[in-house]
């Protein structure tokens, strides 16, 4: 497993050391602190009845924005439901990711500059569709990967083996990330494969494939650099297993993972928490302090809390929304359906 920083906040891997500048530590520092506010947050509207849909991310800061701190503007992001944060911080703003959680159509309408998509649901579908457009960007010539993530139930997934052979097969740019939380929900990894790991699933279609520390945001980041810079080579795609952890349920939606996990497996790996440990590397290096990370928090705070009241200002949407944006002409059942449903919004 490619380490850079140990529990500690120590270096261990020195040779591997990311190409980073100090203004570029602080900022992954305040991505992380920002994305674990606002899970933190989303959550605490989730329970207030203010949001719908929502899947925790604390714990997964490392894998989800080190990878995505990777990544170029113009490159292409098919994120999973978990991965909102990497959406935001490629420029879906926060309103709308509030939106999408509530499942007001606006939430899934990207920007015109935005290369994304909204946020898959169904398990692994975003897979092959990451191949697609890789072999699209390669079609056009461009320098530009598109990267796709899952957990480890993804990897389980008949999509999973069919998006990497095809990408392999043509050479196409496309990285998978693959964020091994060791749950599918409720069901370990373990007994979804007789595979040590996901990372090696990647020989089977002739790719290079890596094993991570997810906690570790340096070592995350730089594996994501290097599959990048093959990738826009022409060198074909790239599996990267993250090995992370998600403190909170697989969902708000009912999960309960004290009935699957144990206190002492929690406890292990929040011992290994990447905000700590990548906060303990930047205070040795006198980068951060109790006072830039509280600045940090209230400025989250403050931002979430703008977004949350424009999300409230958003007209609610209407069936006759929903049908005129289906279809550039209506085929005749909907315009029925259209004519029908305006006069009943009319009462």
């Amino acid at each position: 497993m490619i380490q850079i920083l140990n529990e500690d906040g120590e270096m261990v891997n020195e040779d591997a050391m990311p190409d980073l500048s100090d203004d570029d530590l602080v900022e992954l520092m305040r991505r992380m602190v920002y994305t674990r506010v606002l899970d933190q947050r989303s959550i605490a509207l989730n329970r207030q009845g203010r949001l719908g849909f929502y899947a925790p991310t604390a714990g997964q800061e490392a894998s989800q924005l080190g990878s995505h701190f990777a990544l170029e503007k113009e490159d292409f992001l098919l994120p999973a439901y978990r991965d909102v944060p990497q959406l935001i911080w490629h420029g879906l703003p926060l309103y709308q990711a509030f939106l999408f959680s509530r499942g007001h159509f606006h939430g899934n309408q990207m920007p015109e500059d935005l290369n994304a998509v909204s946020p898959q649901i169904i398990i692994g579908a975003q897979i092959t569709q990451a191949a697609g457009v890789a072999l699209g960007l390669k079609r056009r010539g461009k320098k530009n990967v598109a990267i796709t993530y899952t957990g480890d139930g993804g990897a389980s997934q008949g999509d999973f083996y069919e998006g990497m052979n095809f990408a392999g097969a043509y050479q196409a740019p496309a990285i998978f990330v693959v964020q091994n939380n060791q749950f599918a929900i409720s069901v370990p990894v373990e007994k979804q494969s007789a595979a040590k790991t996901i990372a090696q699933k990647a020989a089977a279609v002739g790719v290079p494939g890596y094993l991570v520390d997810g906690m570790d945001v340096l070592a995350v980041y730089q594996v994501t650099k290097e599959a990048r810079e093959r990738a826009i080579n022409g060198e074909g795609p790239t599996l990267i297993e993250t090995m992370t952890y998600r403190y909170g349920p697989h969902t708000m939606a009912g999960d309960d993972p004290t009935r699957y996990r144990t206190d002492d497996m929690d406890d292990e790996w929040e011992k290994k928490d990447p905000l700590v440990r990548f906060r303990k590397y930047l205070e040795g290096k006198d980068l951060w302090s109790e006072d830039k990370e509280n600045e940090v928090i209230e400025k989250a705070k403050e931002e979430i809390k703008a977004a949350i009241k424009k999300a409230d200002g958003q007209d609610k949407q209407k069936v006759t929304d929903l049908i005129s944006i289906m279809h550039d002409k209506l085929p005749y059942n909907l315009e029925e359906q259209m004519e029908e449903y305006k006069e009943k919004e009319s009462k």
